[in-house]
């Protein structure tokens, strides 16, 4: 009966192409799909403030993606605590093997919308 570090089970909007709109832009079809075990964390002062100066979007959390996880999480929708955030830039991420923890990956959110 362990009290470790856990995450929390986050809705991940997956994009599939359904075709191409009057302009020759790609229309997209948004799927969830529950992803277990996300890390939510709150970011530093400045943390906030770098990427406010370097993207002009607002961070509100980091999220921890889960080792082995194989999901697009670049420019992608997520859901939890009842609200909808917007991923920031693509996912960075560690060498699985050298990371204690069961997290590899860090991406930042927006509020969406």
């Amino acid at each position: 009966m362990g009290s470790g570090l856990h995450g929390i089970t986050v809705t991940l909007y997956e994009k599939t192409e359904t075709g191409i709109d009057g302009f020759g832009r790609p229309i997209y079809e948004e799927t969830p799909v529950q992803v277990e075990n996300v890390l939510v964390g709150e970011p530093s002062t400045q943390e906030v403030i770098d990427t406010l100066n370097l993207t002009g979007k607002h961070l509100v959390y980091t999220l921890g993606i889960p080792k082995g996880d194989v999901h697009t999480w670049t420019d992608r929708k997520i859901c939890f605590f009842g609200e909808a955030f917007q991923a920031i830039g693509f996912p960075t991420q560690g060498i699985e093997d050298l990371i204690p923890l069961s997290w590899n990956k860090k991406l930042k959110v927006e509020r969406y919308g």
